[in-house]
């Protein structure tokens, strides 16, 4: 046995060590569950939308995710039930968990990414300053995360990996600092897009809450993993923890994708009292007003949808505005 495997075996908890990866990988399997509905919903509801580029986008990330459950459950198994009480092998680090921490960094390298773009989208028409510094910051970013992955791969027993604790405390940091950035830069935009208009002021405010809300629980889920490898560097909890990572990242991604089915008001419900005529006279500021109003709320809509999304959610279709604001100017006309 070598000398690492004798180190290792006196602390040897399998309760807080295995018995923490055994858990990480079922809370794992739930949250694959949730990637399967996402892109389930995603597919139902553009489905005829003719948008391949983001159809492979969400393709890609639940294969990813898929292929990443299948190697932690193949590193559990090899560990709890191949090499059952065999201690020179519990200390080993099998290929299935170098593997899977290849395939961490693009997901959610990637997913960064692809909030860079929402960024770019949502600039539209305004200085392009902010989202070209935020995707210079994640592509230098890129290095580090190169980096730790190479750590990883040189990892032949569990205790190295208390050796390149920096690769993870720099690498988590950077990936929280991404997130914090790309949630500000989102919400500062959204933010001075407000109109004073109290219908579309309400949808910028759920989109902030929304992305927030992933934002959050991507960064939470780095800090815990920062923690808990600072405070038990020889226990796993901070291991599991970062299998969960890989699945929420995916899954804040696929609700991104999902955004304009998730936060889109019931625009089927019309208010009458912004069409009433008071004593059947035409009112041409309050026709104007309406229409603005409507015109913002649709480009507001659009904050998240794709450039070239030009056909409506099968499931939540409503009645087009247009013949409604054309039957009110005709009624108007001929009233007075």
């Amino acid at each position: 046995m070598s000398s690492s495997s004798q180190d290792l075996t006196p602390q040897l908890d399998l309760g807080s060590t295995f018995g923490a990866l055994l858990i990480g990988v079922i809370i794992a399997a739930v949250l694959v569950g949730v990637t399967n509905i996402q892109a389930f919903v995603y597919f139902q509801t553009h489905s005829d939308t003719g948008r391949t580029f983001y159809k492979l986008v969400v393709i890609w990330f639940w294969t990813f995710d898929v292929l990443h459950l299948a190697l932690i459950i193949h590193c559990v198994y090899y560990y709890l039930v191949n090499n059952y009480a065999n201690i020179g092998a519990l200390t080993k680090v099998v290929w299935s968990f170098k593997l899977q921490v290849m395939i961490n960094a693009p997901v959610i390298y990637g997913v960064h990414l692809l909030y860079v773009y929402r960024i770019w989208i949502v600039s539209k028409g305004r200085s392009r300053a902010l989202p070209i510094t935020v995707g210079i910051i994640v592509i230098l970013c890129a290095g580090i995360i190169i980096a730790r992955m190479w750590a990883i791969y040189q990892c032949h027993v569990f205790t190295d990996f208390i050796g390149i604790e920096w690769s993870t405390y720099m690498t988590l940091g950077v990936i929280t600092f991404l997130d914090i950035v790309i949630a500000s830069s989102l919400c500062y935009l959204l933010a001075t897009s407000r109109t004073g208009t109290s219908s579309t002021d309400s949808l910028i405010t759920k989109l902030m809450g929304y992305i927030i809300n992933t934002g959050c629980l991507t960064s939470i889920c780095s800090v815990a993993v920062i923690i808990t490898c600072a405070v038990m560097p020889r226990k796993f909890i901070f291991l599991a923890l970062e299998f969960l990572m890989v699945k929420l990242y995916v899954n804040s991604s696929l609700a991104l994708l999902n955004a304009p089915y998730y936060v889109q008001p019931n625009t089927g419900t019309i208010d009458s009292s912004e069409f009433r005529m008071h004593d059947s006279v035409y009112r041409p500021e309050l026709h104007l007003r309406v229409l603005q109003d409507e015109e913002l709320q649709a480009s507001t809509k659009n904050t998240f949808k794709h450039p070239d999304d030009e056909v409506a959610h099968r499931t939540r279709s409503v009645m087009p505005q247009r013949p409604i604001e054309m039957t009110m100017e005709t009624n108007s006309f001929s009233s007075v």
